[in-house]
């Protein structure tokens, strides 16, 4: 992997851009991978109120950034292109397979596609691959700016919901050995996703630990109800109620019809320019 921004940005083994607007410049142009970004267009996404030096700021740092490439990467600065003229801007050159972001989308869209033909086992496989590549949040030591809010608000929202099919994928295939303790480390990130308390309860249920599976029915309760004014989400209580008949088969019913419920995400929905309310109550 050549570039990573699912984290600290990095370029080659280990090397960072020296400076934040460097890595923001950087991150910039991988996000919009093989497509030219104007001067103007980089003045708004470095900074909400740009300075009167701007321009002259972002030449300078872009030909830091060079240098910052060809240290990670000998002759790496050559994918940086300059177009020149009224549609000119600046372009930097990846492969899909060099850039963790792509390389991501990838794998969470294979897996969800997988999870609707039926196959949790190679579902499992695929989505592990590509949460793995998330070495800490998006934005890391980046400019607070509205354009890299934006981004980190949509690249948290597709990460959660490739961790969200990768524990619907684990249950499926009856992967569950410290898959509750998984799941709760996610539920502590976004306590309000009911699908995440689902998973949890209905992992309790198919392992037979139905005390564990009612215990989280009522830790989410109180969590919607206290903090949202909201009642328990039906997709809980009906785990509940398979709880409470030691019903396994149908707990197992009720995680894998969410898959068939939800249509696969398209690549450039992953990071695009919405910010989805951190405080909604979503599936």
């Amino acid at each position: 992997m050549l570039f990573r921004i699912l984290g600290p940005v990095q370029v080659g083994p280990r090397a960072e851009a020296c400076s934040s607007v460097r890595r923001a410049l950087l991150t910039a142009l991988l996000l919009r991978r093989g497509r030219p970004l104007a001067t103007a267009d980089l003045m708004e996404i470095l900074w909400d109120e740009p300075p009167g030096s701007a321009t002259a700021n972002i030449r300078s740092h872009l030909t830091g950034l060079r240098r910052d490439l060809d240290r990670a990467v000998p002759g790496l600065s050559d994918r940086l292109h300059t177009y020149r003229g009224p549609a000119g801007g600046y372009v930097l050159r990846a492969e899909a397979h060099e850039v963790d972001l792509a390389a991501f989308t990838g794998h969470a869209q294979r897996g969800r596609q997988l999870l609707l033909r039926g196959e949790p086992h190679a579902a499992v496989t695929e989505l592990e691959a590509g949460t793995a590549l998330w070495r800490g949040p998006f934005g890391h030591a980046l400019p607070p700016t509205r354009w890299f809010g934006a981004h980190a608000a949509g690249l948290d929202c597709a990460r959660l919901d490739a961790h969200q099919d990768l524990f619907t994928a684990c249950v499926l295939a009856g992967h569950t050995e410290l898959l509750a303790y998984r799941i709760e480390s996610v539920i502590a990130e976004a306590p309000y996703r009911q699908r995440l308390w689902t998973l949890l309860a209905a992992t309790h249920c198919v392992t037979g630990d139905a005390a564990g599976a009612l215990a989280a029915v009522e830790r989410c309760a109180s969590v919607f109800a206290e903090d949202l004014g909201l009642a328990l989400p039906p997709e809980v209580e009906a785990v509940r109620t398979a709880a409470l008949a030691w019903d396994r088969e149908a707990a197992l019913r009720l995680v894998a019809a969410y898959p068939a419920r939800t249509s696969a995400r398209p690549a450039e929905n992953l990071t695009a320019n919405r910010v989805p309310s951190p405080q909604a109550a979503v599936p």
